[in-house]
């Protein structure tokens, strides 16, 4: 049965992610290396700024520390979805060619990937939103978790869309590192984006809505909802992107 097949995959899946042991201590050492060293590196200077979602006449009063915890919580759920997603799709090639020989539909293999990746989006979101407010206190902490779901939504789907169209393992971790350093690593940062030129551009980068829904919901009270749709469509275009291209290859006569 169809039903019992994708558990099968979604199993499959996750053991394969727990042999893995080093991807799972990464996981956990990522975020709280990087949040250690907002911890010990910031100041706790005020840094009145303008939210650029919320309206131009708007200041955000915060600390430096506050809102460097917050960015690098969105950073490095972006950087741990994004890697993860390209290894699911670009690891599992080979056997998944194989399943589908054995009577394995693509859309099957492709529903379990998706399982697995939702539920270590979700997992690292938790762990992550945790995290950051045992450093910082978030006003609003579970709308905060789905800012970091949201982020990871987004860039995993890239992380799809790169692992189905580049098949070299090098080729796909530099289109990842390029973009993700470049855009949720850097350019989104609010207190960057507040004096940047240019403002439209970082407007169009992935990154851009999650972000401002994760940095909205945290410390004010403004509605994150447009932001939030905006976030789910970019998103949906990288999945859908992905979606076709891995049926495409997974295809046999």
């Amino acid at each position: 049965m169809t039903s019992n097949k994708i558990i099968t995959g979604l199993a499959m899946i996750l053991r394969m992610l727990v042999r893995q042991k080093i991807v799972i201590i990464l996981i956990a050492i990522i975020p709280a290396f990087f949040l250690s060293v907002v911890e010990f590196t910031t100041s706790n200077r005020m840094l009145p700024f303008q939210l650029a979602s919320v309206g131009d006449d708007v200041f955000i009063n915060i600390t430096e520390k506050g809102i460097s915890f917050i960015f690098f919580a969105v950073a490095s759920s972006g950087f741990l979805v994004s890697f993860l997603a390209l290894n699911l799709i670009q690891k599992n090639s080979v056997v998944n060619r194989r399943l589908i020989i054995c009577g394995y539909h693509p859309i099957q293999l492709l529903i379990s990937i998706l399982l697995a990746l939702l539920l270590m989006i979700i997992l690292i979101a938790v762990y992550v939103g945790l995290l950051t407010n045992a450093f910082y206190t978030i006003d609003h902490l579970g709308s905060f978790i789905f800012g970091l779901v949201l982020i990871g939504f987004v860039y995993g789907s890239y992380g799809l869309a790169i692992g189905s169209l580049i098949k070299g393992e090098l080729e796909g971790i530099l289109m990842i590192v390029l973009l993700v350093n470049i855009d949720v690593g850097w350019l989104q940062n609010p207190l960057f984006y507040a004096e940047a030129q240019n403002q439209i551009i970082i407007k169009f980068l992935p990154a851009y809505f999650p972000s401002q829904t994760a940095i909205i919901t945290a410390i004010t009270d403004y509605s994150s909802a447009s932001a939030t749709v905006y976030g789910i469509m970019y998103g949906s275009i990288f999945f859908i992107f992905s979606m076709l291209i891995f049926f495409n290859k997974m295809r046999t006569k």
